[in-house]
């Protein structure tokens, strides 16, 4: 099965304001898009169990026009707290990107 890291162009996660992440998956191809943005690896109960978060706070935005898919999700702790260990959560994509898509 292929990975996040092989069907994407680029894969990226910022800081959606100080109580949220967003995470990019840009793929390489339309094909890889329409088959495996919808992928159960990439659901709210699969994203919740990788970042140990409420599933029901996960968020996807499908962009098929830019073979984008967004996923968003709320920060443990906020933004710059005391226990902040990704000020820009400019590494929150690398749990992602070896995740096999079925």
């Amino acid at each position: 099965m292929p990975k996040v890291r092989e069907v994407c162009r680029t894969v990226r996660s910022k800081v959606a304001g100080p109580f949220w992440v967003t995470m990019d998956l840009m793929f390489d191809s339309q094909e890889s898009y329409d088959r495996y943005s919808q992928s159960p690896a990439l659901s709210a109960e699969a994203i919740g169990k990788i970042y140990n978060i409420d599933p029901a706070g996960v968020m996807h935005f499908p962009v098929p026009k830019l073979k984008v898919l967004k996923i968003s999700y709320p920060r443990k702790t906020p933004q710059g707290g005391v226990e902040e260990r990704d000020l820009h959560s400019g590494q929150q994509y690398t749990y992602i990107l070896d995740v096999e898509l079925g």
